[in-house]
């Protein structure tokens, strides 16, 4: 008969209890140590993000800008007349001089025009001519006139000598001699007024040929306008240039003050930028300018600013110093880096994704190991083209990510592989 053995029971139930109790507290502390190490960190690869380390330095606070060169000295050929293009003999990227003619243009009314216009300076000419013969042969018979009356009187006065000498000796009666001395008075007179006559008459003279020679000078006048006109429908250059531009076909008609072609000089170019209306305010006149034709960078200073904000842009002329590297011609692309200030000893960093001048920003830094990135805050001063002052939040040496990192807003830490 086999006899229970309770001492075995018992040890094997506390055993068990022990196991269980075991299980449940190693259950709990690696629930407490998940709990505690939170969700997994993300993971981001190390080659598609910009990484950049914190600098401390000098740097250059720019404003980018992009625009075009442009001539200098240029000119746009507008019709004098409305007219109708008969040919064009130059197109554009032509050398041309300034009498070298770059079109014909037609128009019968300035052609009948100009004839008229001769005709009438013609007819204005004899017409002075007429009125300057008439008025001497006018001004012969005043002073033929004048001539008699000075005879009769010089007549008079050797009369009355006479008669004076004549009536001492009781020759003649004493009222002839007075008679005598009257006629003598009144020759006189009439030898005045037409000496009078003669001096009106040459004031007179000189009015009438200076209004005929005036209405013939407006003829003239006249004519040189139609004469312009006619000439201006050959279309000359004016200037010295390449030809840039031709706005205009053969056979179209044009109206008056229409541009026609547009000239330049190609050996004096500036850039003409285009700088955002925010950013505008920070330029100034004599800054210095560094302007990428993408074949080569030129140095240039800012001559104008353009006091009108237009299309969300202020334009900004450049002037250029030195010589312009090949390719570079009117019309090309460029890009402007205006130098606003030069900022010393300061900390600095490449500029982050949407960072903004005295703005705050988070950033990932990296860590010791290298291997993770915390998120940080930082305050950022000045902003340039492609860098920004750091103002507090890290320290020369500091690797940070300056991508875009809105997809790891939720997190404080990644890690980098």
């Amino acid at each position: 008969m086999d006899i229970a053995n309770t001492s075995l029971k018992l040890r094997k139930r506390r055993q068990l209890r022990w196991g269980l109790s075991l299980g449940a507290l190693a259950v709990g502390v690696l629930a407490i140590v998940i709990v505690r190490l939170g969700p997994a960190l993300p993971v981001a690869d190390r080659a598609s993000l910009w990484i950049d380390a914190v600098q401390q330095g000098d740097m250059l606070q720019e404003v980018r800008a992009t625009g075009t060169l442009v001539p200098r000295s240029s000119r746009w050929l507008a019709a004098a007349t409305a007219a109708q293009v008969q040919q064009i003999l130059v197109w554009p990227g032509a050398t041309v001089k300034p009498d070298t003619v770059l079109m014909r243009l037609a128009n019968p009314e300035v052609e009948d025009a100009l004839r008229n216009a001769q005709a009438l300076v013609a007819a204005a000419e004899a017409e002075v001519a007429a009125k300057r013969a008439e008025l001497h042969s006018q001004l012969l018979d005043e002073r033929a006139a004048l001539a008699q009356a000075q005879s009769d009187y010089a007549q008079a006065q050797v009369k009355a000598q006479a008669d004076a000498k004549a009536v001492q000796k009781d020759l003649i009666p004493r009222v002839q001699y007075q008679q005598g001395l009257i006629a003598l008075k009144q020759l006189k007179a009439r030898m005045q007024i037409e000496q009078e006559r003669v001096d009106s008459f040459a004031g007179s003279m000189k009015a009438q040929l200076d209004a005929a020679q005036a209405r013939a000078q407006q003829q003239r006048s006249n004519l040189v306008l139609r004469q312009r006109q006619a000439d201006a429908l050959d279309v000359t250059a004016g200037i010295a240039g390449v030809l840039q531009e031709v706005a205009v076909q053969e056979g179209a008609r044009v109206a008056e003050g229409a541009n026609l072609a547009r000239v330049a000089r190609p050996d004096v170019l500036i850039a003409r930028l285009q700088v955002p209306e925010v950013q505008a305010k920070d330029v100034a006149m004599g800054m210095a300018v560094g302007v990428d034709t993408h074949n080569g960078i030129v140095a240039g200073r800012v001559e104008r600013i353009d006091p009108a904000v237009r299309n969300g842009s202020v334009q900004v002329d450049v002037a250029l110093i030195g010589a312009l590297p090949p390719g570079a011609r009117p019309d090309l692309s460029v890009d402007g880096r205006i130098r606003i200030a030069r900022l010393d000893h300061v900390l600095s960093v490449g500029r982050p994704a949407l960072a903004r001048a005295d703005g705050d920003l988070s950033l990932f830094r990296f860590d010791p190991a290298g291997d993770t990135a915390t998120r940080v805050p930082v305050r950022v001063g000045a902003a340039s083209v492609d860098r920004v002052q750091v103002l507090r939040g890290l320290k020369a040496g500091d690797r940070v990510i300056l991508s875009d990192t809105s997809q790891w807003d939720g997190y404080d830490r990644i890690r980098v592989e």
